[in-house]
């Protein structure tokens, strides 16, 4: 497993260019891993999906998103959500954040 500086586990994670406003991250996921349901206080999640199916959701309002490879979806700021493979399989993602100062804030 690739160190990170992540607070979960996950198979890879590769930052692919980061600025104060604006970064790109990699991430795979084994069998079972997950993002854990968080927010981002400024940030918005550009989900783009590499290798799936995965399943990006969100609360407040409940949507669930499944995405297959080349497909991608939006999380907004302050908008809960978590990430996976579909049914718990692996995957993998590229994300978009930006513009603002990044951040991890936990549900939970």
């Amino acid at each position: 497993m690739a160190k990170s500086d992540l607070s979960y586990t996950v198979d890879d994670h590769e930052v692919v260019a980061a600025t104060p406003d604006l970064r790109m991250v990699v991430l795979t996921l084994g069998v079972g891993q997950e993002v854990p349901w968080h927010w981002h206080s400024d940030v918005t999640d550009h989900v783009i999906c590499l290798e799936g199916p995965m399943v990006v959701e969100m609360r407040a309002p409940r949507e669930r998103f499944e995405l297959k490879p080349g497909e991608r979806c939006t999380v907004p700021p302050k908008r809960a959500h978590h990430v996976a493979g579909k049914e718990g399989g692996p995957c993998k993602f590229a994300i978009l954040q930006g513009l603002g100062t990044y951040d991890f804030n936990p549900v939970g």
